[in-house]
């Protein structure tokens, strides 16, 4: 008897190994190989028209271009992530922590979408009555959703040959096993085969493919990483239990913008859309305290404004402490840096602590000038004027740099009363738009303007 042939597989990047050792060889992460049993080979027509129906050769000038039909999910903050809603032939991945609400948001978008084309929601962890409850509990109209409980790759492909829906859900990719494969669910080969089988079905058959999927306890995406490759939208769901809101972030997706974000609220009713996020993340204390300053980001196609607070203590220790919520560590360090040769502040004996207000996760350079503005209004204990905004890059050469999209900022922040605003010289505005505007080229003009 011929014996099954084995592969090392890396959890992070997807590469194969023929054996067994600590560190990846292509990518260098330690202890994530792991063991693969490669079943026989699919036949060639099984595979055929992977990315829809098989063709002919053609020049790219003669490919037809038209604008992809979207079907609208019936949430705004979602349709912004996806692009402008669900392209029908695609696969979509969710993620998130436990209890984000990854499955109430589904939940909601297909009940909806039930009454005007046929859904099938397929529960893997959760039985037909736990769904059903939550449905009743949430006031959902369920009468048109069809339900189906299996964790068979094989079941769930008969049944969505079958009903041929326009919307499929697969709650969740890691609990999923198909026969092809012998190892358990949930590992490198399982999650392959399942994601390729579904994703291949879906563009084969125009559907639209909606598959969760676990984190790990670092906050990336379970499985391997060639799960990423072959769905076409990626998108987290950021927020605990211990918070109210949520946040949407795209972070692939084939079809629109990346980097998007939607906010929505977790209620009693289900998940709700918060239409005007900056006027969430901007519910400032009525006293006005140092260490406290608003700033512009732009996420995806629109600009947010928040709130970012520092507090500069002095040490106890001999090593003091950096922490940064929100923001990135690193750049916290590299910006405290500059600050003390382009500024003249020395804070290495002080303790630094910056959090953004609202669990907003803040990923653009933009954030930099407000970041040292807060920094600095709290080691001299000056409160900052509450109509002043600001936003623009810090260069290692104390350099100001311009930031994309400056007009739209500045016309958010004057849209909610903001008066005053400190920007890079090559975001200052040409003509007048309603507010005072100073432009500054280095990180001292910036200080001596404060």
């Amino acid at each position: 008897m011929a014996r099954n042939k084995t592969a090392y597989v890396c959890n992070d990047c997807g590469s194969e190994h023929g054996k067994w050792q600590g560190q990846c060889q292509d990518c260098g992460a330690w202890n994530t190989l792991a063991e693969v049993r490669l079943g026989p080979a699919v036949a060639g027509a099984a595979r055929k028209g992977y990315a829809g129906a098989v063709g002919e050769l053609q020049s790219l000038a003669s490919v037809r271009v038209e604008d992809l039909p979207r079907i609208a999910s019936g949430y705004e903050e979602l349709d912004r992530v996806l692009g402008g809603g669900f392209v029908p032939g695609s696969a979509v991945l969710l993620g998130g922590h436990p209890g984000a609400g990854k499955s109430t948001l589904l939940l909601q978008v297909l009940c909806r979408l039930a009454a005007a084309r046929s859904c099938l929601y397929v529960t893997g962890e959760e039985s037909l009555q736990q769904v059903a409850l939550r449905a009743r509990r949430l006031g959902l109209a369920a009468d048109e959703l069809q339900l189906y409980s299996e964790t068979s790759l094989e079941a769930i492909l008969a049944q969505a040959v079958q009903h041929r829906p326009a919307v499929l859900v697969v709650d969740s990719i890691q609990v999923l096993h198909s026969e092809q494969a012998s190892s358990a669910p949930g590992s490198v080969s399982q999650v392959r085969e399942c994601a390729a089988a579904l994703t291949r079905f879906a563009k084969q058959s125009n559907t639209v493919l909606i598959m969760v999927g676990h984190v790990t306890k670092d906050g990336a995406l379970a499985g391997p990483k060639v799960l990423e490759h072959i769905i076409d939208c990626s998108i987290m769901f950021e927020g605990g239990s211990d918070s109210r809101y949520r946040t949407l972030r795209g972070h692939k997706n084939r079809f629109g913008a990346v980097n998007e974000l939607g906010v929505f609220a977790m209620t009693g009713e289900g998940l709700k859309e918060v239409r005007n996020p900056s006027a969430i993340f901007l519910n400032r204390s009525e006293v006005q305290a140092a260490g406290s300053v608003v700033m512009v980001v732009w996420e995806g196609t629109r600009p947010l404004l928040v709130e970012i607070q520092a507090l500069v203590d002095e040490s106890n220790y001999g090593n003091p402490r950096r922490v940064a919520v929100g923001l990135e560590q690193n750049r916290l360090a590299m910006l405290l840096a500059v600050l003390h040769r382009h500024g003249g502040l020395q804070l290495g004996d002080q303790d630094v602590f910056v959090n953004v207000v609202g669990g907003v996760k803040v990923l653009e350079t933009g954030a930099d000038l407000a970041l040292l503005f807060a920094i600095v209004s709290s080691f001299r204990d000056r409160p900052l004027a509450e109509d002043l905004v600001v936003f623009g890059e810090v260069g290692l050469s104390g350099e100001i740099r311009p930031v994309p999209s400056g007009q739209e900022r500045l016309q958010e922040a004057r849209k909610h009363g903001f008066s005053r605003a400190i920007v890079p010289k090559a975001n200052a505005p040409r003509g007048d738009i309603g507010m005072e505007v100073v432009a500054v080229s280095t990180l001292a003009e910036a200080i001596e303007a404060l």
